[in-house]
């Protein structure tokens, strides 16, 4: 009796585990589970242990609670996006030690919790693109030491407290176009020496300090369109020390003066940077002229000083000298 009764009940906990969440579709012995648009408000519970991609997107989850993932060791990829997410708690995720992909587009997120990276040491590759996120910590991205790619552009992002990103070292690609940034400040990015893209596009950047770009020794693109740039120092990008880097800089609204036509002129003949185009800028051959023309005025000006000069000092020892004639003759 023994053996009857107990083959049915391993038999019925061993099955349990794969068990498929009521109104989800599951795949590959439960190991891909998509629940997409199901309209689910909270995480399933009956997700089985062994599922190692979970996609719970466009659902109307609105917050992600300290036991939403209770369970769910060998998770890999993880998609949230277009979920209303409005709320991540505290050690929501750290259970997902073993997590590579998290997507947490476009939901409502205003604000990351201080231990949002905690557990997440795995992670390579994370979306945070189109929320509504001003202010990034020092410490909500800090134990996300495998992280490659970060996106988190189309957000409101004005701060990002240096050292946020202190955590990232082996970040290749990270992106922070159209955001609300003004300043690109030095050591922001003194950890990622391996970062390979940066993209700053559509913000509102009128300032680079000069040591911000300084650590990135293997950047390849520079993206920096569209922000409210007036003006550069050479020394900027003087510091780059890298094998190639494209800068992409055209639709800013630059002062067309000869001293940025020197700084641009300058960068072109600096063999590993390249200047993909500034056309927005009117600083190319169009203005070389305007500044030999301005360098010739002032040429004009300052000879017409010292000819002006040169006579004054000649007819002031002439008189002199006619002055000390009549004294000598008296």
């Amino acid at each position: 009796m023994l053996c009857v009764v107990f083959l049915p009940i391993t038999f019925l906990v061993a099955g349990g585990s794969k068990l498929c969440p009521h109104q989800c579709s599951c795949h590959g012995a439960s190991e891909l589970v998509d629940c997409r648009s199901r309209g689910f408000t909270h995480i399933p519970h009956s997700i089985p242990h062994g599922t190692w991609l979970l996609d719970l997107s466009g659902n109307k989850l609105s917050e992600l609670r300290s036991t939403s993932f209770s369970g769910i060791w060998v998770l890999r990829v993880l998609l949230l996006s277009q979920s209303n997410m409005q709320v991540v708690h505290s050690q929501a995720l750290s259970s997902l030690t073993f997590l590579e992909k998290l997507d947490l587009a476009y939901n409502e997120l205003c604000v990351l919790p201080p231990d949002f990276s905690q557990g997440l040491a795995s992670l390579k590759d994370l979306k945070l693109s189109h929320n509504t996120l001003e202010h990034l910590e020092t410490k909500s991205l800090e134990d996300l030491e495998s992280l490659e790619r970060l996106d988190l552009s189309h957000n409101h992002i004005r701060v990002i407290e240096v050292g946020a990103f202190r955590g990232l070292t082996i970040l290749r690609h990270l992106n922070l176009a159209w955001n609300q940034l003004t300043v690109l400040q030095g050591g922001l990015l003194s950890m990622q020496q391996g970062l390979g893209v940066l993209l700053l596009g559509h913000n509102n950047i009128s300032k680079i300090e000069v040591e911000a770009l300084a650590p990135l020794q293997t950047l390849t693109i520079l993206n920096l369109e569209a922000n409210q740039l007036r003006s550069l120092k050479f020394k900027i990008f003087l510091n780059l020390k890298t094998p190639s880097t494209h800068l992409q800089m055209s639709e800013n609204p630059w002062t067309c003066d000869c001293d940025l036509h020197r700084v641009f002129s300058k960068i072109l003949r600096v063999r590993h940077l390249h200047v993909d185009d500034y056309a927005g800028a009117s600083l190319g051959l169009m203005h070389s002229q305007l500044c030999i023309a301005e360098t010739a005025t002032v040429l004009i000006i300052t000879g017409t000083v010292m000819v002006t000069v040169v006579a004054a000092m000649v007819m002031a020892e002439r008189k002199r000298k006619k002055k000390r004639m009549n004294l000598e003759n008296q």
